[in-house]
């Protein structure tokens, strides 16, 4: 360089320089990526349940860390995002593969830590944002129900069932709640006057902690009317519990559940879907997830023609997209009862 192009240069390393001082990143240049993950997961901690936020945790250290955690974030670039994809999509020495939906879930949280830094000014922009990346497309799973006739034989069947399991059971299908939220319903939400029951709370249990309780999913308390038959169903378990309590005294844990151990605690979460997996199986009906109660009940709800609002007030959903996916099963239905009919008229025109 000649005197004056080396001047120049000097000066525009220097602005860089101050620049790089006022947003932190010359200080920062070599924090690693594990470094920075425990401020990450702090940071993280009050926005997302404490189930999503021992997920994350746990996902972190098992498959971020030991691949990416040795490097420095200002060296993080696409190609090692996609590297990482790459390392999660490939068969594993036992012959097993993660499904496209998991590795976009483990993906999903690595650019959450890369897009907080890009927040912070740790680095300059964010290697990991989607349009630079290449991921296998998810093929949505088809959403399980039971038909009519289905649900009329199950819930036939539930009639011979202990009266908690029946109550669970009926309300997942009215109500259409979540399986957490019906566990941590209490009788103080239950209005029997009015028929209506306030969904404010779920049930969680994480990995070597007892049950506890969160707010629902998507944050939203919302009211739903229930009928008279679940009314009386409540009502009956509500004194069947009065009972027990009296029975054991002050072994008995007054937490006011409607679902609960013996003891009167709360009831583990996970429960309902051990007892509705034995149900269905001990009555010889098709194995269906609990969950599928509440796609269940939305399906019923659309073809009873309720409109699609009304739907997603009830079942909670913070996105009426998540809604939407009902009206596809719905149109699938009409286009088959077309086909359906169609066959019976010609067949009878023919005869």
């Amino acid at each position: 360089m000649t005197a004056k192009q080396a001047e120049k240069e000097l000066n525009r390393q220097v602005m860089k320089f101050e620049e790089q001082c006022k947003r932190g990143l010359f200080c920062n240049e070599k924090i690693k990526l594990s470094e920075f993950i425990p401020q990450y997961l702090a940071i993280m901690q009050s926005g997302l349940s404490p189930a999503t936020h021992a997920f994350y945790k746990r996902a972190i250290e098992s498959l971020i860390t030991p691949t990416m955690g040795h490097m420095r974030m200002k060296d993080i670039k696409p190609p090692h995002i996609q590297n990482f994809i790459q390392f999660l999509s490939n068969e594993r020495t036992d012959g097993t593969k993660l499904n496209p939906a998991t590795v976009r879930r483990y993906l999903t949280i690595l650019q959450s830590i890369m897009k907080q830094a890009c927040k912070l000014e740790l680095i300059s922009d964010n290697p990991a944002r989607s349009e630079k990346l290449t991921v296998q497309k998810i093929v949505e799973p088809k959403i399980e129900i039971f038909t009519k006739k289905e649900a009329a034989e199950m819930l036939a069947c539930l009639e011979q069932e202990e009266l908690q399991f029946q109550v669970i059971i009926q309300l997942a299908i009215y109500t259409g709640a979540r399986r957490g939220e019906l566990v941590g319903l209490k009788f103080s939400d239950v209005d029997a006057v009015n028929k209506k029951i306030t969904i404010e709370r779920a049930a969680i249990k994480l990995k070597g902690k007892p049950a506890q309780t969160k707010e629902p999913k998507d944050y939203e308390v919302r009211t739903v009317s229930i009928n008279d038959y679940c009314v009386e169903l409540i009502r009956t378990l509500q004194t069947e519990k009065k009972k027990e309590a009296l029975r054991q005294g002050s072994h008995w844990n007054n937490g006011d559940w409607l679902f609960t151990q013996y003891d009167g605690s709360m009831m583990n979460p996970q429960t309902p879907t051990k007892q509705f997996s034995v149900f269905l199986k001990k009555n010889g009906l098709k194995h269906r997830k609990f969950h599928s109660l509440r796609h269940t009940s939305a399906t019923l709800l659309l073809y009873g023609g309720l409109n699609i609002k009304q739907v997603q007030s009830r079942l909670g959903h913070g996105d009426i997209e998540t809604t939407n996916k009902y009206l596809h099963y719905i149109a699938e239905a009409d286009e088959a009862a077309a086909d359906i009919l169609g066959d019976m008229l010609i067949a009878k025109k023919q005869g």
